[in-house]
């Protein structure tokens, strides 16, 4: 089956579950009404082998007539190798609708994330999406199963009524109305699982969410010592979570009980009856064994209804929650002026920061909030009255301050793939039309080993990237920039103790490096968009003091004459800016240059002289 994953997969119907699957449905309905097909002519045969089977014992058995009966057995033979292609077909088809919808909803749920960008986050939680992408898809897919066996089970269950009908009435009737029956005597519990699953699956979504923030900051809760509290509360959340599962277990268990025990009962009683008129002389004995192979045949239609409700019960609750995440909006962007075509002022009026173009600019705080809120706002991340120029931010179009103005997030999501890729800057990218890999050099390469490097670049002897052929290909730029952009944030290391240098597999979120080495690998990605105007949170916070050092002073020839903002308290980097406003409660108290606040501001003096003096004991430790 070919599945492409750039075909638009539709708009979805997000009006409610139902018509959310009815639109899965509809995309792919002619797959739909091919396996319906086939599963109908599947359970329709499986009752056509008693009917084969009474004219075998009527016509050759009972009046001893070979022919006859080696003509009926060749007929059920036929029929029965014809019964296993079209099941193999039907198996094939259903595969295919199952797989069609995973496909479409997960392009669906992905496409909405890339569309809320920022927002996501603000409006759903990170376990809530994991909930979906693991759990809810499947079941939908799974649930997509059920159509065409579903509607084959009604077809097979008239075409087995209309053939018990040529042998008695009275046990045609009992058939017809049998299944009603059951669904009456199901129907509550089925509404009773929607309820416990739609429960259990938002507690799950709450669990998912609060494993990820326990596998990203397990190093720090054990630092704090917090983990024994934290592996507690995570207990009591599993137990909850975990008795509310057997509570969705217990409905289930029932409707599966009932599935299999009901129609059992039912096919006993419609065989008790045809057993007391064969011995009343009412029906023939070909007639009954026919009898008895109809109500064996209805074992699966009657059991595959039964699953029907049982999946779509569960299928509805799983769409539910997806249309529910499909229904979120992202910030309205209704923008109409363009940006200043030229580096202008960025002002922020909350806390009265203003940025001045072409220089590096640090933000100060003992409330390291007030400094990201001013980051957010420059950026329009939240909503504010800052400007740009003279241009509000809300009056310029979202896809021209995102190509412009970039926040480097300390916690940035690192995707997992090769180190290439997680920079973003694929080796195919590297290596230009010609597929030229970009390997890794262990010892003896220098910066002159690395053609057209930049001036930064060209000052150090520690670079340690060449290409695989001794002529420079169309991709070199893209490779030279990527160098520098390492260069610059002190990560030349990172890639040479990786064992494959930049094609080294890293985990997601790069949990197989460590903290600075993932806060040096952010800033040189954020470095290598060279984007006109750089907003960074702590980017130096989990560094030693040296490596601090070198990366503040790349990182200021690396942006010379581009706008640089950095929230930061570490005097390394606050020494290197051009001007440093120093915030309290979110407000600007004073502006000039780290060493003029220093002697003006006690404030100041106070804070950065407490960051400083950890700066000593880091390095005496180290």
């Amino acid at each position: 089956m070919r599945i492409d994953a750039y075909e638009d997969p539709g708009t979805p119907d997000r009006r409610g579950g139902w018509r959310y699957l009815a639109w899965l449905v509809r995309r792919q309905w002619p797959r739909c009404l091919a396996g319906a097909v086939l599963a109908s002519a599947w359970m329709v045969l499986l009752a056509a082998t008693p009917y084969l089977m009474a004219r075998a014992v009527d016509h050759g058995l009972v009046p001893g007539d070979l022919g006859a009966l080696a003509g009926w057995t060749g007929a059920m033979v036929a029929v029965g190798a014809v019964n296993a292609w079209l099941g193999m077909l039907r198996h094939r088809t259903m595969t295919k609708v199952r797989m069609d919808a995973n496909f479409r909803t997960v392009k669906v749920v992905v496409g909405q994330a890339t569309r809320l960008g920022a927002a996501l986050r603000g409006q759903v939680g990170t376990g809530e999406v994991v909930t979906i992408g693991v759990g809810d898809v499947q079941t939908i897919s799974t649930t997509l199963t059920a159509v065409g066996p579903g509607i084959g089970a009604i077809v097979a269950y008239a075409a087995v009524g209309g053939l018990m009908l040529s042998v008695s009435t009275g046990l045609a009737l009992v058939v017809l109305l049998g299944v009603p029956v059951l669904g009456v005597l199901l129907g509550p519990l089925m509404g009773r699982l929607q309820g416990r699953e739609a429960e259990y699956r938002e507690r799950q979504s709450v669990l998912t969410a609060r494993i990820g923030d326990l596998a990203g900051g397990l190093r720090v809760l054990n630092g704090l010592g917090g983990k024994g509290l934290v592996a507690d509360a995570f207990r009591r959340d599993s137990a909850l979570l975990r008795a509310q599962g057997y509570r969705v277990g217990a409905v289930t268990s029932w409707i599966q009980a009932l599935g299999v025990g009901l129609p059992m009962l039912f096919l006993a009683l419609v065989t008790w009856l045809g057993a007391r008129q064969a011995a009343q002389g009412h029906i023939s004995v070909g007639e009954l064994v026919s009898v008895y192979g109809y109500v064996v045949a209805l074992g699966w239609p009657v059991a595959l209804l039964i699953e029907m409700g049982h999946q779509l019960s569960r299928g509805v609750v799983a769409a539910r929650r997806v249309v529910a995440f499909l229904r979120l909006e992202p910030a309205p962007d209704d923008g109409t002026r363009d940006a200043p075509a030229e580096p202008s002022v960025l002002h922020d009026p909350a806390s009265g920061v203003r940025i001045a173009p072409g220089r590096l600019t640090a933000l100060v705080t003992s409330r390291p909030s007030d400094a990201t809120d001013v980051l957010d706002r420059l950026a329009r991340y939240a909503p504010s009255d800052a400007t740009w120029g003279d241009v509000p931010l809300t009056d310029i179009p979202l896809p021209q301050i995102r190509a412009r103005i970039l926040v480097a997030d300390p916690e940035a999501d690192l995707f997992a793939g090769t180190l290439s890729d997680v920079m973003g800057v694929p080796e195919a990218g590297l290596g230009g039309a010609d597929g030229v890999d970009v390997r890794h050099r262990r010892a003896g390469a220098t910066s002159r080993d690395t053609p057209a490097a930049s001036d930064a670049v060209a000052e150090t002897e520690t670079d340690a990237y060449t290409y695989a052929d001794t002529e420079r290909p169309p991709g070199a730029d893209g490779l030279a920039k990527l160098t520098a952009a390492l260069h610059a944030a002190a990560a030349e290391d990172v890639v040479r103790a990786l064992p494959e240098g930049l094609d080294t597999r890293v985990a997601a979120q790069a949990r197989d490096l460590s903290g600075g080495q993932r806060q040096r690998i952010r800033l040189a990605r954020a470095l290598l968009a060279d984007p006109e105007v750089l907003l960074a949170a702590e980017p130096t916070s989990a560094l030693d003091a040296h490596t601090e050092a070198t990366v503040a002073d790349r990182l200021k020839r690396a942006r010379q004459g581009r706008t640089t903002v950095l929230a930061a308290t570490s005097p390394l980097l606050l020494a290197r800016a051009d001007v440093v406003h120093h915030l309290v409660d979110g407000k600007v108290t004073a502006s000039g240059t780290h060493r003029v606040l220093l002697d003006t501001e006690p404030g100041y003096r106070a804070l950065v002289a407490r960051d400083d003096e950890g700066t000593e004991e880091g390095e005496a430790t180290r």
